[in-house]
């Protein structure tokens, strides 16, 4: 059994602080998004905060990747990242697709579908995490 400094320190090994960095990248991605009022922009062509809110989510992204490959190859996994890493996963989606419905380049009701399912999903590993049940990703659902 482990002390309870050594489960913190567990906790807080490198795929877990990747999972929390892509938490911090997603309201800056929406910053970038939807923040074109900023004295920091003036002058900014918008186009090149689009860029810059692209270039946030394929930096989370890898960073998804890498999170996922170190915890499984270094036997890091815990069961804080398995709840952090679709936390982030669901944050980067949710704020880019309210960046897109604020700039109208989503349809409301497509946007309420998938966060709702995606919501559904989230409550329904809280639970089988709080049940003591494996919420690890399948390929199958990395695939989907």
């Amino acid at each position: 059994m482990l002390s309870e400094s050594q489960e913190k320190n567990k906790n807080l090994n490198l795929p877990n602080l990747l999972a929390l960095f892509r938490i911090l990248l997603a309201p800056l991605m929406l910053w970038f998004l939807i923040d074109r009022s900023n004295s920091f922009f003036i002058g900014w062509h918008t186009s090149w905060l689009d860029y810059f809110a692209g270039l946030i989510f394929v930096i989370a992204s890898v960073t998804d990747f890498f999170d996922g490959f170190i915890a499984r190859s270094w036997n890091q996994m815990t069961v804080l990242g398995s709840i952090l890493d679709p936390l982030a996963d669901k944050m980067l989606v949710l704020a880019g697709f309210i960046g897109l419905l604020v700039l109208d380049r989503a349809s409301a009701f497509a946007v309420f579908l998938i966060l709702s399912r995606e919501f559904f999903i989230t409550g329904l590993r809280v639970v089988a995490v709080s049940e003591g049940r494996d919420v690890s990703s399948t390929m199958a659902g990395k695939i989907k």
